[in-house]
C-alpha cells in the first residue's frame, strides 16, 4: 500500500527521525490560515508547496490546467495562494502517470530547509527495501541526491552504496558510522545521520514496509540532518497489525478496478494483454499465463477466486475482467481439490446467464473432484462456453480465440 508523502512523514516521526515540518490542505481558502501556524511553530517565512499524489517526479511535472509544476517553492505568506491555486484541484501529470493526469485532491505546505548558513545545504539519497537475492534488508544510499537514482545507477554505479543488514544482529552502530563516512560528513553532522539513519531502519521494520525512499535527505547549512521527501509503501499482508496506518489508504489514489476487486475478496492484477484469466491459486495463475504465452496470446489480468469458487465470486470477477476492453476470451482454469469441478461449473453457468450477453467466448478447464460432470455441465449448458481437458486442449482453444 503506498502513502502520501505527508503520510510517510508522520510515520517517520513517530520513528524518530528528523523531517521537514508541513501542514496538509485540501482547501485553498485554508492555506493561508495552515501555513501562517507552520510559520509560528517554525519560523519558516518561505513554503513549499507539494501536490500529494502516488507518483514521483512531481517537481518536474506539469499540471494540465495552470501549467505550474507540482512542487513550487511560495516566497512570502503573500505569495502562498497563488501558489497553491496554481497546484490544488488540477491534474499533474509526471513521468510516473503514463501520460495520464492525476488529479490533485490535496497539497503539502512544508517549511523551507534550505535557509543560509555557515555551509551549503548538501543532498543524499537513501533507501530501506528487501534485497530478494540474499533475503536481507539493505540499506541503498548516495551523494547524487535529488536526482534521478536511476540514472545515477546507470550511468555512475560508484555513487550508489549498499549496506546489508544481517537479520540475527540487526543493524549495527558501526553500519550507521559507515554510511555517514562514505556520504562524506564529519563532526555534528556525522551524529546527526548516524542517528537519522538508524531512527529510519527502525521505522522501516516497525511499520512492516516494504520500501522507504528518501531523497533528498538534507544536511542543512547548520549540520541538521532531515528527510526533505518521503516515499513509503508498506506490506498490504501485514496491515492487519496496523489498523492505523492501514486507515490511510488513499482510494482515489487507486485503480477503481483494483479497488472493487479488493473488496470483493479477489487477488486481482491488471495486465496488458488479451486474454482473460481467472483461476484458484497464485501456482495455477502463473501456469496459465504461460499457457496463454505459448499460445500466442497476452494475458489481461492476474485473478486468483481462491478456495470457494461460486456463482457469486465467479460473477464478480467475469465483471471485473469485461470491464478491460482489450480482453478478447476469457480462460477459466480450476482445480477441485477443495470445491468440487461441478460446483464451479453451475456458478460459471449461473454467472453467464445473471450477467447476460458476455461478448467474449470462455474456455473452461476443469480438472479434480466431479471433472467429467463438470465438462457435462458446460457442454450441455449451451452457453459461449467451451470447456477443456487438458493444458494442451485450454492453448489450442486460446489459439482459436486470439486467430
Amino acid at each position: 500500500m503506498n502513502l502520501h508523502e505527508y503520510q510517510g512523514k508522520q510515520i517517520l516521526k513517530s520513528f524518530g527521525v528528523a523531517i521537514q515540518e508541513g501542514v496538509v490542505v485540501d482547501k485553498l481558502e485554508n492555506a493561508v490560515a495552515s501555513a501562517n501556524k507552520l510559520s509560528e511553530e517554525t519560523g519558516t517565512e518561505w513554503f513549499v508547496v507539494k501536490a500529494q499524489i502516488h507518483a514521483g517526479g512531481r517537481g518536474k511535472g506539469t499540471v494540465e490546467e495552470t501549467g505550474s509544476h507540482g512542487v513550487v517553492l511560495a516566497k512570502g505568506i503573500d505569495k502562498l495562494e497563488g501558489v497553491v491555486k496554481g497546484i490544488l484541484g488540477g491534474h499533474l501529470e509526471t513521468a510516473q502517470t503514463n501520460g495520464v493526469g492525476k488529479l490533485v485532491n490535496q497539497v503539502l505546505i512544508a517549511q523551507d530547509v534550505y535557509y543560509p548558513g555557515d555551509a551549503e545545504p548538501e543532498e543524499f539519497y537513501m533507501s530501506v527495501l528487501l534485497n530478494r537475492d540474499s533475503g536481507r534488508n539493505i540499506i541503498m544510499y548516495s551523494t547524487e541526491g535529488g536526482m534521478n537514482i536511476e540514472e545515477v545507477a546507470e550511468k555512475t554505479p560508484h555513487l550508489i552504496f549498499k549496506e546489508e543488514i544481517d537479520p540475527k544482529v540487526g543493524l549495527q552502530a558501526f553500519q550507521c558510522r559507515k554510511i555517514a563516512f562514505n556520504l562524506g560528513l564529519s563532526g555534528m553532522a556525522m551524529k546527526q545521520m548516524t542517528k537519522f539513519v538508524s531512527a529510519l531502519y527502525s521505522a522501516y521494520e516497525g511499520c512492516d514496509a516494504s520500501m522507504f525512499e528518501i531523497n533528498p535527505v538534507l544536511k542543512t547549512s547548520d549540520s541538521k540532518i532531515i528527510a526533505v521527501d518521503a516515499k513509503v509503501s508498506l506490506d498490504e499482508s501485514a496491515l492487519y497489525r496496523h489498523k492505523d496506518y492501514a486507515a490511510m489508504r488513499d482510494l482515489q489514489e487507486e485503480d477503481p478496478i483494483d479497488v472493487e476487486a479488493t473488496d470483493a475478496g479477489l487477488n486481482y492484477v491488471n495486465l496488458d494483454g488479451n486474454i482473460g484469466c481467472m483461476v484458484n491459486g497464485a501456482g495455477l495463475a502463473m501456469a496459465t499465463m504461460d499457457i496463454i504465452k505459448l499460445s500466442g496470446g497476452e494475458p489481461a489480468n492476474f485473478l486468483d477466486v481462491g478456495g470457494t469458487a461460486d456463482a457469486e465470486r465467479v460473477e464478480k470477477a467475469f465483471n471485473i475482467i469485461l470491464k478491460d476492453k482489450n480482453v478478447k476470451g476469457i480462460l477459466v482454469n480450476i482445480f477441485g481439490g477443495i470445491v468440487r469441478c461441478d460446483r464451479v461449473a453451475n456458478g460459471i453457468v449461473q454467472a453467464y446467464k445473471s450477467i447476460g450477453n458476455i461478448p467474449v467466448p470462455i474456455i473452461v478447464r476443469l480438472q479434480g473432484t466431479n471433472a467429467i460432470e463438470a465438462k457435462e455441465i458446460i457442454d450441455n449448458s449451451g452457453l459461449n462456453v467451451h470447456s477443456a481437458i487438458t493444458l494442451q486442449d485450454a492453448a489450442d482453444r486460446v489459439k482459436e480465440v486470439i486467430a
